[in-house]
């Protein structure tokens, strides 16, 4: 009988536990940010709110990235994620390490019946893609972290209790060292899927639990596969059933299998039963190793609100989909964004608390539609009824003719930066700007994530402004933050090389044109002819000021 040896595990790093000062504190000490989670989204928005000079506590109760195995988890990391990756100053690494991909193929049985180009509509530095195995995104940020050197990391640190106040929020913290109490302006959930701290405070997660079942090989080959996505909807070689094939870093290939819905769990997860699928899909001479073998089934939750007081809900402790389309992770990762800059302008005194209540105002919405994109796919590779059958076999037979079916094959519509509705701090809805190469007048080189990368402030991008708006416009909003720069001309402001592309990205017909871009990179307003006052007010109502000037 053959056997299957493991690959050599990953080392995994590991960080001390050091005992904190609150120990000998004979009254709580208080702190303005509290970030309870050391998983994507909670790692994120401590290294956003470090980049920014935010100080901030992050408690976890482990004391190193992943989980121990080393499964390979979330993977697919979008343009989005990978832009912000860029302003923090971790996304060469990631490049390096992972796999970068955007051509994806997806077969019924032998057949190929839709393929996708993702890169065809970017314009951005990222690529549409980049697959690496969590716990080196987890790493690279926690490296980063230590790096920037305002982030207090309390590691073998668990939240027993949350007691919410007036004006702030009371914790009870267990460490190997003896238990404490502090108080918190604000505290950031970002424990997962299972967060205590949602459940103590009595918020309904409204969960679902799916009864589709998946297993996972994560594996290495002796000889390579191609670098793309191949998806197949009903796979010969698994009984019909949906298979995913990705290539991850270490030559590390992730393959998801669907499997019965009334499986053993175990069964499905042993070596020579993986095996055994691997040689039914690639041939019976194929060379192999696992690193990796486990199962998993999927639920979903989305919260009424993602702000309850002075407590924020991000990532999976906020809002939970299946796991078609890589949504789960990159849409944690973007709510770290959404809320780093808002607490961090807080903190600095230039916003006040309202324009923490846009927070959820957007990314409420955006896990909304998130949900409702995944929960089509489950449907769709996992159908309840035999009329849900019977669609299903229609739209692959046609799609194998007709390219109109093709786009309704649906084996998960990838992750993409959701646009953001019309409210009080977007008057006009909101849509992310892609991270264009851009360079100054002097020829050197920058991009936009570069021009946000230094402190908490909005740009504004103005195209051949006149001298003397720009000088008034300068005074009008000198006590503000933001950063206006010129886009050709000769107005006197910091000016960038006119680029048909931008303008044509930002929606600006010409001159006089302005585009005011948030710190998370979101589009905040269009003006055709833009003023002093008309830019003024404009930045007042995106940093939910009470009052225009």
């Amino acid at each position: 009988m053959e056997t299957f040896a493991f690959a050599p595990a990953y080392e995994l790093p590991s960080w001390p536990f050091t005992p904190p000062p609150e120990l000998n504190s004979t009254k709580p000490v208080r702190h303005p940010i509290v970030i309870v989670g050391a998983g994507p989204s909670g790692l994120t928005l401590a290294c956003d709110l470090a980049q920014r000079g935010v100080r901030a506590v992050l408690l976890d109760e482990d004391d190193t990235v992943g989980v121990r195995g080393a499964s390979s988890r979330g993977i697919c990391y979008a343009q989005k994620s990978l832009e912000i990756f860029e302003r923090l100053g971790i996304y060469e690494r990631i490049a390096a390490k992972g796999i970068t991909w955007s051509f994806g193929r997806t077969f019924s049985g032998d057949q190929e019946v839709y393929n996708f180009n993702l890169q065809a509509n970017s314009v951005s530095r990222q690529p549409p893609f980049i697959n690496l195995q969590q716990f080196y995104i987890e790493w690279f940020l926690v490296e980063r972290i230590l790096e920037l050197g305002l982030t207090d990391v309390r590691w073998k640190s668990r939240v027993t209790r949350v007691e919410p106040l007036a004006d702030g929020v009371r914790l009870d913290i267990e460490t190997p060292a003896g238990s404490y109490t502090i108080e918190v302006d604000r505290l950031i959930d970002a424990t997962g899927a299972n967060s205590a701290i949602r459940t103590q405070l009595g918020i309904d997660a409204h969960s679902s639990r799916s009864t589709d079942r998946w297993c996972i090989s994560d594996v290495r080959f002796r000889k390579p596969l191609p670098t793309e996505r191949w998806t197949w909807v009903d796979a010969p070689f698994n009984e019909g059933r949906g298979v995913w094939q990705h290539l991850m870093a270490d030559g590390v290939w992730r393959i998801d299998y669907q499997m019965p819905e009334d499986c053993d769990t175990a069964a499905i997860s042993r070596p020579e039963v993986a095996g055994a699928r691997l040689r039914e899909q690639l041939g019976p001479d194929v060379e192999f190793e696992f690193v990796w073998i486990g199962p998993y089934g999927y639920r979903d939750h989305l919260l009424d609100s993602f702000r309850h007081g002075r407590v924020f809900f991000i990532g999976d402790a906020a809002h939970v989909v299946s796991p078609f389309g890589a949504r789960g992770g990159n849409s944690g990762i973007q709510d770290a964004a959404n809320l780093g800059w808002k607490l961090a302008l807080v903190a600095q005194g230039h916003a006040g608390d309202t324009l923490l209540d846009s927070y959820d105002a957007e990314r409420h919405p955006a896990a909304k539609q998130n949900l409702q994109v995944t929960s089509r796919s489950a449907r769709f590779l996992a159908p309840r009824s035999p009329a849900e059958h019977t669609l299903r076999r229609a739209v692959v037979a046609l799609a194998a003719r007709h390219p109109f079916a093709r786009t309704l094959v649906n084996t998960g519509r990838m992750s993409v930066a959701n646009d953001y509705p019309a409210a009080p701090a977007l008057p006009d809805g909101g849509r992310t700007v892609q991270n264009l190469p851009l360079r100054w007048a002097d020829g050197r080189e920058t991009t936009l994530m570069q021009l946000l990368a230094d402190g908490t402030r909005c740009l504004g991008l103005w195209f051949s402004p006149a001298r003397a708006q720009a000088d008034a416009a300068r005074e009008a909003t000198a006590s503000l933050p933001l950063r206006l720069l010129a886009i050709g001309g000769d107005s006197g402001l910091p000016t960038l090389q006119a680029d048909d592309r931008l303008a044509t990205h930002l929606g600006i017909g010409g001159a006089g044109g302005f585009a005011l871009v948030r710190p998370d990179a979101y589009c905040a307003a269009v003006l055709a002819n833009a003023t002093p006052d008309t830019i003024a007010a404009a930045l007042h109502v995106a940093l939910a000021h009470d009052s225009a000037p």
